[in-house]
């Protein structure tokens, strides 16, 4: 198994280029076995977007839409993230997308730390081939993985953190969203707080 060790700052340049990288990561993650959850869904949903994006979003895990297209946030979640991003310019084609576990826990369950453990090797690694300077933090369990295995989403969300020279941010899931309407106006702060951000590390004008 490809080891990914998170925020390493940089990658062999001998390597394959990252499109051809993250390919092969994903063939070598559909045979995983490290937890149970592979045994209980239809496919690895491993992730899509740019294999150079500046901007990751990270979420928990995929749900039955998920599941059974094997691309993640595509159900009624997903389709809430593109507007979000849409909102300060960011088409969904030019970021990358995954989460913190490649299979789908049964019932749409939150992963429990176990598997989040076991399958964090495969999200370290998209990371150490995509180099993104932003990861953008989806949800309260993505959190406990990325920033602290005690973070609160209603304390953290909207706080810059730094990991490795690279810029991170949570916020709460878009699922949260569909169920509480009152969370919308603090992630759309948040998302613009982060197209500031992007355009300050990117040199873009706006």
């Amino acid at each position: 198994m490809i080891q990914g060790t998170l925020f390493t700052g940089g990658q062999d340049e001998s390597v394959l280029p990252p499109e051809s990288s993250l390919a092969a990561l994903a063939a070598e993650a559909a045979g995983c076995r490290r937890c149970g959850l592979r045994d209980g869904c239809r496919g690895l949903v491993f992730g899509e977007g740019s294999p150079t994006a500046r901007l990751m979003c990270v979420g928990e895990g995929p749900g039955q839409v998920e599941d059974e297209l094997g691309r993640p946030f595509v159900g009624p979640a997903g389709q809430l993230l593109d507007r979000i991003l849409a909102s300060v310019g960011f088409a969904r084609g030019e970021v990358y997308i995954a989460n913190t576990v490649k299979c789908r826990p049964p019932g749409n369950r939150i992963p429990t730390p176990e598997e989040q453990q076991a399958c964090y090797p495969w999200l370290a690694a998209q990371i150490d081939i995509i180099q993104p300077q932003i990861i953008l933090v989806l949800g309260a369990s993505a959190a406990q993985v990325l920033i602290d295995a005690a973070a609160r989403i209603t304390r953290i969300r909207g706080q810059w953190f730094e990991r490795g020279g690279r810029a991170i941010m949570a916020t709460f899931h878009p699922a949260a969203l569909l169920r509480d309407p009152s969370k919308k106006g603090p992630v759309w702060d948040d998302i613009r707080a982060v197209r500031r951000k992007y355009d300050e590390l990117t040199g873009v004008k706006r």
